[in-house]
């Protein structure tokens, strides 16, 4: 059995590394603000969320477990709100979404 929740933890390990480089590779590939938070936003909630998976089969049920059990809830809610607020503040200051003003040009035709 430990076998099966080594690799297990593993997966979720590598898993989780992987989908937050999908999410930094987004943040330079992206061609515009809300796009790139939008990348990252999702790609590093899955990935620290399989991350912390992981490290809970690592830990076995333990005080650990519940610890990091409360950071993965703390992200949960705290990345959608910082994402929200990133979002509006781009509103706020004028910038326009890339696709919007495309839209916006070809209506005026």
């Amino acid at each position: 059995m430990s076998a099966a929740l080594d690799l297990a933890s593993w997966t979720a390990l590598a898993a989780g590394g992987f989908f937050c480089l999908v999410g930094g590779i987004g943040l330079l590939r992206m061609p515009d603000f809300y796009t790139r938070v939008h990348a990252a936003s999702v790609a590093e909630t899955l990935g620290v969320g399989l991350m912390l998976l992981g490290l809970m089969l690592q830990s076995g049920f333990t005080l650990s477990t519940v610890k990091l059990a409360i950071i993965g809830l703390l992200f949960l809610f705290t990345s959608p709100a910082a994402t929200n607020a990133l979002a509006k503040a781009g509103m706020s200051r004028g910038i326009q979404p890339l696709l919007a003003s495309r839209e916006h040009e070809s209506s005026k035709r």
